[in-house]
């Protein structure tokens, strides 16, 4: 093969083509897509929390918009712009391997398949629920409320001191009791728990 063939990259009449598909497609852009921004940041934001990642996810968005639209300009825009930004947050978690709890806000916006507990699990687990309830009644009542501030409100030892009006190590003391007590009914033979000291 000698010279540039007639529908090569050589050729005028491809290049000019070229130059006018891409100004077609710049003048596309900047008329329907770029005013789409604003809510493709929002959507962006709303579905992808690393705030750090946003500007690159933004651009990659719009590499992808101008490259399909490079062999067919998508009418309407701002269906396609979304479809586009949807699918790269799930190969970005697909590529991840990994979805951290405060990545992905709504993954059913997302359309990622999760993986749904089926009846057998949900039934043993409100089993296991209604079991843990029933043993942390069983504490002492100022034991159990020191429990339940601490593990389930997620008070701090002097938060929970202000709020029984109590002093830390009383809470610290409670806390030990309760934990041991909890572990002892849960795992261990005890059925009721042994009285402080």
């Amino acid at each position: 093969m000698t010279g540039s063939s007639e529908t090569g990259r050589d050729n005028p009449e491809f290049l000019a083509g070229a130059a006018a598909n891409m100004a077609e497609v710049g003048a596309w852009f900047i008329r329907e897509v770029f005013p789409l921004e604003a809510a493709l940041m929002q959507f962006l934001h709303h579905n992808w929390r690393n705030a750090d990642d946003l500007a690159d996810l933004r651009q990659d968005v719009y590499l992808r918009v101008c490259e399909a639209a490079m062999r067919q300009i998508p009418h309407p825009a701002k269906p396609f712009v979304f479809a586009i930004a949807r699918n790269l947050l799930i190969d970005r978690v697909r590529r991840e391997q990994i979805i951290p709890i405060d990545a992905v806000a709504d993954l059913d916006a997302l359309g990622v398949a999760t993986e749904e507990p089926g009846p057998d699990r949900g039934a043993a687990a409100r089993a296991e629920l209604r079991h843990l309830q029933a043993v942390i009644a069983r504490l002492p009542a100022r034991c159990r409320e020191a429990v339940v501030l601490a593990r389930i409100d997620g008070l701090t030892g002097r938060q929970i001191a202000a709020r029984m009006g109590i002093t830390e190590s009383a809470v610290s003391h409670h806390l030990d009791y309760g934990l041991r007590a909890l572990a002892d009914m849960l795992y261990g033979e005890a059925a009721e728990p042994r009285r402080a000291k």
